[in-house]
This record gives structure tokens, C-alpha cells and sequence, in this order.
């Protein structure tokens, strides 16, 4: 049997520095203590004020006969290996299926995922359009999805602001990658060897459904897990003066177990939402004006499914948040796949984000594979090759 290694955090520090580091934790942990006991002493006030405002619900006042919802999470991933002479990237969106209920057949025994390697020449703007690609599988294969709630890694927001961002800087980047951007990539599905496109028409097409949530027998959902909004704290309980606190946060502290809060508006940005479409994406206009208006629409939710979870914000549609057999279903399908202790996460998303997290480590050995082949068949000096494909840091191992 293969020992674990053993783990070492200090070990390429400096000793003064790691002891200076180390001597910080008593005043850490006093700080720290002080804040949760302060939010804790208030916590009473905090519910009864909830309850006023008829924000605090239990889960059993909107439950229905169970439906054994299935479900599945995607997630996205891109890497960058930066060489002397170009970049790698590789991009990539993964779709998991959840845990599966009893009465039900697994719809994916194997993960659904989109995937692109390239090299370019360097650019500073390279991951920012990387970011937007990966954005755009995560869309498309969470559309193409067949289970009844969709779990996507993050705000129902985030696409939108990468999209933005991308475009605005899709003139600096290579045309290569520009192109994959704006014309997309033609993949084969493996189970139906059905073509899709990825490309930012279908993406937009893909995110307008699931902002609107229209089908009443699909049920998207954003579940970010680093959040610092503060609808609850500064808006509906800003009398409390508790605003040193985000939602997730103090919430986790407040709601038990099958405890959430009432569906609230989401806290729009302090600017309009806005894309400037290049000329060749000019067809796209209306799209964008509806997914704008959608992202208007918004709600969001709170749920604590068990006293060992933190609580979830749950983005979701008007069309959801307005609608309480839709909420069961929801809470049914959260239930299901956040029993597992030490994840705190639904279990969809946690195995979908350890699988495109591991893209940075596999990429490095692309490269070498790659290098390898390259070597096979070059005719010239070997060494300026090798060096061209060198990465510009400094390798090393243990």
C-alpha cells in the first residue's frame, strides 16, 4: 500500500518568516472568536426581525408528495501553459449527474463534457477570452442537460460579465482564439454523435432559457460558493446595522436545518447591464436586450438543507422563485445531493469541479507528449525546439 506524502506547508519559506507568520494565529483567533460571538448574541434579534418581515420559512410549508427530482452540475475550467515561444491553452466544461433517486435511471453513467487544446502566440488577454469559451460550454451543455434541476458552478450573472469583458478585449487576442470565440467549435457528442456549435449565438440562446426557467419540467439554478452580496443584511434588515456581514455568512449562523429565506429580488449592479456587440455579432441585438431584461428579473434564496450545511444562496428565474411547487422541487433535489458530510456543496457540482480543477495538472503533461511528438519528426537541431517549447518559469521537482 502506497504512502500518503507527507505535506509540508512551510517548507520552502524562511524560518523567521514562517515564526512571524505563526505568531499572528493568537490574534487571529481572538479576532475571529470575537466576531462570531458578537453575530451569535444577535442571532435571536436577527430571526425575530426575519419572522417580522415574513422572510424566515420552513421547508415543510411549501412541501409536496415527493417528486425524486434528478439533477446534474456543470462546471468549466481553462488553462494556460505560458512557453518561451507561445501559449497552450485548454478549455473545458464538464456536466455531472447527481446522486441518483431510487426510482429513477441514470440519465449520464458517464460525464458530458466540451472540450479545446490550442497554442497561440502570447497575449495578455488570453484567459480573459479563454474564460468567456469555457463560459459558453458551460452554458450550452447545462441547456442540453435532460435532468429535472441544473446546478451551475457560480452567480446565474458571471456569464454575463464574462461575455462583456471578453468582447472587449477580442480584438487584442490572436485570431485564432478570436475566431473560436465568435465562430465557435463543432464537436461530436459521443452517445448521439450529434455536431454542436459552441459559439456565442447558441451560448446566448442557451442562457436566455435558463434565466427565463420557462419549462416548467427543468429547474435551473446558480449556486456560487464565494459570495459578498448583501440583500438580506443591508436591504431587508438595515436596521440591524449588520452590514460588516454578507448573506451566506450570517446566515449560516441564523437559519436551521430546512430553513430558508423567502425568494428576494437580487441586488442589481450600480450600472445598467451593457455589451457592445462587434459588427459580426450585430444579429445577436434583440437576444441580448431580452437576456438583459431577464438578468433584471432575477431572485434570490437562502436554504439550509441540514444543521451540518452552511447555507446555500440559490439564484433562480422569476419564474421559479414565484412559484412554490417549483421551490419543493428544488429543496427535494438540494436535499438529495447535499447529504454527504465534508462537502459543502451539492454533489454534482463538488465532483464536477474536481474534474475540470485538475486541467492545469494535465496540462503541463500535454505538453510534454506534445514535445515529444514534435521531436520525432524535426529534421533541425533539437535544442532551440526544446527551449521554444520550455516553459518560462524555472521546472523543477521533489
Amino acid at each position: 500500500m502506497m504512502e500518503r506524502p507527507v505535506e509540508m506547508p512551510f517548507d520552502e519559506l524562511p524560518e523567521a518568516l514562517v515564526e512571524e507568520m505563526l505568531n499572528e494565529c493568537d490574534e487571529l483567533g481572538k479576532n475571529l472568536s470575537e466576531s462570531f460571538q458578537k453575530l451569535n448574541k444577535t442571532k435571536e434579534e436577527i430571526r425575530k426581525a426575519l419572522k417580522d418581515k415574513e422572510l424566515l420559512k420552513k421547508d415543510t410549508e411549501i412541501s409536496i408528495a415527493s417528486t425524486h427530482p434528478t439533477s446534474c452540475g456543470v462546471d468549466g475550467s481553462y488553462a494556460i501553459e505560458k512557453l518561451i515561444a507561445t501559449d497552450m491553452v485548454a478549455i473545458a466544461g464538464v456536466a455531472v449527474e447527481g446522486l441518483t433517486p431510487p426510482t429513477e435511471k441514470r440519465f449520464w453513467p458517464k460525464p458530458h463534457h466540451f472540450s479545446k487544446v490550442l497554442t497561440i502566440p502570447h497575449s495578455d488577454s488570453t484567459a480573459v477570452v479563454s474564460r468567456a469559451i469555457m463560459m459558453c460550454m458551460e452554458l450550452i451543455l447545462a441547456k442540453r442537460a435532460p435532468h429535472d434541476v441544473v446546478f451551475l458552478d457560480g452567480s446565474l450573472t458571471t456569464p454575463f460579465i464574462y461575455f462583456n469583458q471578453a468582447l472587449n478585449k477580442v480584438n487584442e487576442v490572436p485570431e485564432k482564439l478570436a475566431t473560436l470565440l465568435i465562430n465557435g467549435i463543432k464537436v461530436k457528442e459521443k452517445d448521439s454523435n450529434e455536431e454542436v456549435i459552441i459559439n456565442l449565438r447558441n451560448a446566448f440562446l442557451a442562457y436566455k432559457e435558463i434565466l427565463l426557467s420557462s419549462r416548467t419540467d427543468k429547474i435551473f439554478v446558480g449556486v456560487p460558493k464565494y459570495t459578498t452580496k448583501r440583500e438580506i443584511t443591508t436591504r431587508e434588515l438595515s436596521e440591524l446595522n449588520i452590514r460588516e456581514y454578507e448573506d451566506r455568512g450570517m446566515l449560516s449562523f441564523i437559519l436551521e436545518a430546512g430553513e430558508f429565506i423567502r425568494p428576494v429580488n437580487i441586488e442589481k449592479p450600480r450600472q445598467p447591464w451593457h455589451i457592445t456587440l462587434p459588427e459580426e455579432l450585430k444579429h445577436l441585438e434583440s437576444l441580448k436586450e431580452e437576456i438583459i431584461s431577464a438578468l433584471d428579473d432575477l431572485y434570490v434564496v437562502y436554504y439550509r438543507p441540514y444543521t451540518h450545511f452552511p447555507a446555500l444562496r440559490i439564484e433562480i428565474s422569476k419564474s421559479i422563485a414565484l412559484n412554490n411547487h417549483r421551490l419543493a422541487i428544488l429543496f427535494e433535489a438540494l436535499k438529495l445531493q447535499c447529504g454527504a458530510p465534508g462537502i459543502v456543496e451539492p454533489y454534482p457540482l463538488y465532483l464536477a469541479d474536481r474534474m475540470v480543477k485538475h486541467l492545469s495538472t494535465a496540462l503541463p503533461a500535454i505538453r510534454k507528449t506534445t514535445t515529444q511528438e514534435m521531436a520525432l519528426r524535426w529534421e533541425e537541431e533539437l535544442g532551440n525546439m526544446y527551449l521554444a517549447m520550455h516553459g518560462y518559469r524555472t521546472e523543477y521537482g521533489k
